[in-house]
């Protein structure tokens, strides 16, 4: 699929693709990285920017996707040992990871934030925040925990198995900030 995402805005003729017959490609997802992929909270139906895409290049090579629901922990490991085809969840493309998949080019860049609460007025900044002794929650596995680390040290996170968690624990007051990629925490506050 490396060669297909620059083809997604346009620049080449369909003509030129490659047609898979029909093949289904199996597809890891999360379904909780709003707003690559997610669960709607009036319908339970599966969408978002990685279902719109996948379907729209699985149309373009007639291919049938089948979106397989998994944890983000082992999903980049699965893809390598061949239990899905591909995975779609707005991964971060590290060095590490790039030695077990192969990444498509590149089609978001990321700013990794610290989400506090809209009445937040215990500290002003970041500064303060890393000054302080507040806690930051974070889905384990992920660039955002290694930047949490780096910036508090690992005894003042609070890991969770999904971005979801980190935020509810926000909203509950159970951490103070969460460490998230501003894309999918635009997608929470939308929702919160």
């Amino acid at each position: 699929l490396n060669i297909l995402w620059g083809l997604v805005g346009g620049g080449e003729e369909a003509a030129e693709l490659p047609d898979l017959e029909g093949a289904t490609v199996t597809v890891a997802v999360e379904n909780a990285y709003p707003p690559f992929n997610y669960l709607d909270e009036e319908t339970g139906e599966a969408i978002g920017w990685d279902y719109d895409t996948i379907n729209e290049i699985c149309a373009r090579l007639n291919c049938t996707p089948e979106f397989i629901e998994t944890s983000w922990e082992g999903m980049i490991v699965a893809v390598s040992n061949g239990e899905f085809d591909m995975a779609a969840d707005g991964i971060t493309i590290t060095e590490e990871r790039a030695e077990i998949v192969s990444f498509s080019v590149p089609y978001v860049s990321i700013v990794q934030r610290l989400m506090v609460q809209l009445d937040e007025d215990r500290f002003a900044g970041l500064q303060d925040f890393v000054d302080g002794e507040f806690t930051v929650g974070v889905q384990l596995a992920t660039t955002n925990y290694i930047t949490a680390e780096e910036l508090v040290g690992e005894e003042r996170l609070v890991g969770f198995s999904d971005f979801g968690a980190a935020v509810q624990a926000l909203i509950a007051g159970d951490v103070d900030a969460v460490v998230i990629d501003d894309v999918a925490g635009q997608g929470y506050t939308g929702v919160n």
